[in-house]
């Protein structure tokens, strides 16, 4: 199905990047892809950034959506209203294997709370679709390891949403770091400081909203009662559905700091922080936390801070490779060199200039069609891996201990740190 003209719809997705919208291609070019290698594409969660990715995707050429899933009736009627407005019907669900039984639908977008990730991917694998999911990958270490496991059984192209990978001043200032300019890196910081994320106040256990199936949100999470605390995007503050920054932007920043340093796991991580900023907040993940992940012969470094924008260099987020001639300072903005003195030249700053999501988009279109799982921007394995390093972090802050990994039996040392490997699932769910 994928194969066929297949070098004319790479040609046309090339000149829809940069018209920016399928719409806005030619009737002839449009009709050309409608008549071949289409792709039928489902969304699952699509209140955030499963909504993005989703209108990223509809702008590759010979991309359409077919149907749509969401446990809240008023996010699902008016994404599908939107869609229908734009010539688009849609088919609309509110449980999701419902959806993946439909045999038309090619590939399906995961954008729901992390806790649904590991369940939803591989059940789509499972049902023969190709899978772009939002990161994190899972919300422990074992679903990790089952999400990787399901891709290579059923061998499915499963796309990460970490879409800095796709974008080129990121590739370029990883080529520089491999280019050995900047000595022995004996330190990797990472950091997001986050000036706009607010105290999330205490408010009282109430009835889920009209149209919201909390049953079906909660899926394999502790049954607890509905609070709005919880519900769409503050659900990242709780331990039953998500690890915080750690797991939110962590995996962003994390990811270029292991690429860089060519690392997998560490050998042993510290953790220290807790609620300083907002100690009276409902929010039970740490506003401010500083963690160490110990590799051989260097160190990462990740640092988090609520309530304030001004990290380190100046930058409310990035990674920093700290070498003995000199630091690559490296953000979504761009990067730069800041020499030691008299050991190398300063490289001045190389500003972004594309889109990753969207370049992220059209290359999990392209690995649809062509079936080279090499060309995926960031495969289950690269998500997996940062993951499983977040959630090393997030293990050793809430156990309050170093914690040490054993790499040939895949777990930790400690016997506290080993029961955080896997959520626990309820509600007759089974982790795969």
């Amino acid at each position: 199905m994928y194969r066929s003209r297949r070098n004319f719809i790479r040609s046309a997705s090339a000149l829809a990047a940069g018209a920016g919208l399928v719409s806005s291609l030619p009737a002839t070019v449009r009709a050309a892809v409608a008549a071949s290698d289409r792709i039928n594409i489902a969304a699952i969660g699509i209140n955030g950034m499963g909504w993005s990715d989703l209108t990223s995707m509809l702008k590759n050429p010979g991309v359409q959506c077919v149907a749509l899933c969401d446990v809240d009736s008023n996010v699902l009627n008016k994404r599908a209203a939107e869609l229908e407005k734009r010539g688009m019907p849609v088919k609309t669900y509110s449980d999701y294997r419902k959806l993946l039984e439909d045999k038309s639908i090619d590939a399906v977008i995961i954008g729901t709370p992390d806790h649904w990730h590991c369940l939803q991917m591989t059940d789509a694998c499972a049902a023969g679709k190709d899978v772009y999911i939002e990161k994190p990958v899972g919300n422990s270490i074992a679903e990790c390891a089952a999400m990787v496991a399901a891709q290579k059984r059923y061998n499915r192209v499963v796309q990460v949403g970490q879409w800095q990978r796709s974008m080129q001043h990121f590739k370029d200032a990883i080529d520089f770091v491999y280019s050995g300019k900047l000595g022995q890196i004996r330190l990797v910081k990472t950091w997001a400081y986050m000036g706009w994320m607010k105290s999330v106040p205490t408010k009282p256990d109430s009835t889920p909203p009209p149209g919201v199936d909390y049953k079906a949100w909660l899926g394999p999470a502790t049954t607890r009662p509905f609070n709005e605390n919880r519900f769409h995007f503050n659900f990242r503050w709780f331990w039953d559905y998500a690890g915080g920054l750690m797991t939110d932007w962590g995996v962003h920043l994390l990811d270029f700091a292991l690429l860089g340093m060519k690392a997998q796991t560490p050998v042993a991580v510290m953790a220290a922080g807790g609620k300083f900023a907002y100690p009276d907040a409902a929010a039970e993940t740490p506003d401010t936390l500083t963690t160490v992940f110990e590799f051989n012969g260097f160190n990462i470094q990740w640092e988090q801070a609520q309530g304030i924008d001004d990290g380190p260099y100046n930058r409310d987020h990035g990674i920093a490779f700290i070498g003995n001639n000199g630091t690559l300072v490296l953000n979504r903005g761009g990067w730069e060199v800041i020499p030691e003195k008299g050991r190398m030249e300063a490289v001045p700053l190389q500003k972004a200039s594309d889109n990753g999501l969207d370049l992220h988009t059209t290359n999990f279109a392209e690995t649809i069609r062509s079936r080279n799982f090499n060309n995926i921007h960031t495969p289950i394995q690269a998500g997996a891996l940062v993951a499983t390093v977040s959630q090393m972090g997030n293990i050793a802050y809430r156990t309050g201990k170093k914690v040490y990994w054993d790499n040939n039996k895949n777990k930790f040392t400690d016997s506290d740190a080993n029961k955080l490997l896997a959520a626990a699932y309820h509600n007759g769910y089974k982790m795969p």
